[in-house]
């Protein structure tokens, strides 16, 4: 079985340095008025610059752009929609990060792309810093309709049953999932937490999932495969795992970071599915040490009936400061080692 290193989500957008703070010192500056647009893109493609350059150095197989131009995983996405109009802030789950909340006031439409073109420019500076030749995946990452959908007010009647919430967001996003898939997208990750905090909602949760699968399907035979990998987080998942890994997607991530019950879980029912492994925790600055992380690898890696699984975090790194999320992806390759070394 293959084990790759991977990357899921955002990466932080400044460090300590003058050099990594150009983003938020542009943004700054426009708010005063004294940059531009044109100024606030190159800092962020700078900074999406040093995120993949970051990964690389880690050894990482696959790669986001770390999320650097989205001020929040909801109103990046939802904000771009027609029919929909970004509030104030609201604490993103349990963490110290917020979100500014949508609230559709018609039905939401995607009338563009949301996010072809910050993958198109992930791709060049990826090709730009990468001249090793090693096969690596750039992954988009989704936040995904169900999520988006709680997380949302409603002020049009038709949008105000949570349903219809999720699928007109499924609506939108699984042409989102065709058009990155068109762009070259191998791999597109779709962030589900809110699912794990209201399981009561499964079967719109689910049929929300079913939806970008049709999608992804509609890639392939157009001639763009792709896989549509589902990532969970922020609580532990094993009242839902057996659930979550027969869902038609091509990946699960997982968050392991809750206690034992879900390795159990995995060992126990084991898995069709690739596993992305949430082992290291994206929250906490704490380092793991490599040898305990790769002991409960080696216990989970039997259950999956795959060719391949990732080994990453449990979550996006953004929580954490910079020298410390890089430290995180430093010991992705050790903990590969060991286990390679065990195998």
């Amino acid at each position: 079985m293959k084990l790759w290193l991977a990357q899921n989500g955002n990466y932080p957008r400044i460090g300590d340095s003058p050099a990594l703070q150009v983003l938020r010192r542009t943004l700054a500056a426009l708010d005063r008025g004294e940059a531009t647009a044109a100024d606030v893109e190159r800092a962020a493609q700078e900074m999406t610059r040093q995120a993949l350059a970051d990964q690389l150095a880690a050894g990482l197989d696959v790669l986001t752009d770390g999320q650097i131009r989205w001020h929040d995983p909801v109103s990046h996405l939802a904000g771009r929609l027609a029919g929909v109009r970004i509030n104030g802030l609201l604490r993103f789950f349990d963490t110290n990060f917020y979100f500014r909340q949508p609230v559709l006031v018609e039905h939401p439409v995607r009338q563009q792309p949301l996010l072809v073109e910050e993958f198109h420019t992930a791709q060049r500076l990826l090709a730009e810093l990468d001249g090793t030749g090693h096969p690596r995946v750039l992954r988009a990452v989704l936040t995904g309709p169900y999520t988006l959908a709680r997380l949302s007010l409603a002020e049009a009647a038709a949008m105000q049953p949570l349903d219809r919430r999720v699928q007109a967001y499924a609506e939108a996003l699984a042409a989102e999932v065709e058009a990155l898939a068109a762009a070259g997208a191998r791999q597109i990750q779709v962030d589900e937490p809110a699912i794990l905090f209201y399981p009561e909602d499964w079967p719109v949760f689910a049929a929300a999932i079913e939806r970008l699968a049709t999608a992804r399907q509609a890639a392939a035979a157009a001639g763009h495969p792709t896989e549509v990998v589902l990532y969970v987080y922020f609580r532990d998942c094993s009242p839902l795992y057996e659930r979550l890994a027969a869902l038609p997607v091509d990946g699960l991530g997982l968050d392991f970071t809750y206690g034992e019950r879900l390795a159990d879980c995995v060992i126990g029912s084991g898995s069709r599915l690739p596993l992305a492994f949430g082992l290291l925790d994206g929250r906490n600055t704490r380092l793991e040490e490599p040898a305990a992380i790769a002991r409960q690898l080696e216990r989970l890696l039997p259950a999956v009936r795959a060719d391949h699984c990732w080994l990453g975090c449990s979550c996006g790194l953004e929580y954490l400061p910079r020298d410390r999320a890089r430290a995180k992806l430093e010991l992705l390759g050790k903990i590969r080692a060991l286990v390679a070394g065990t195998r």
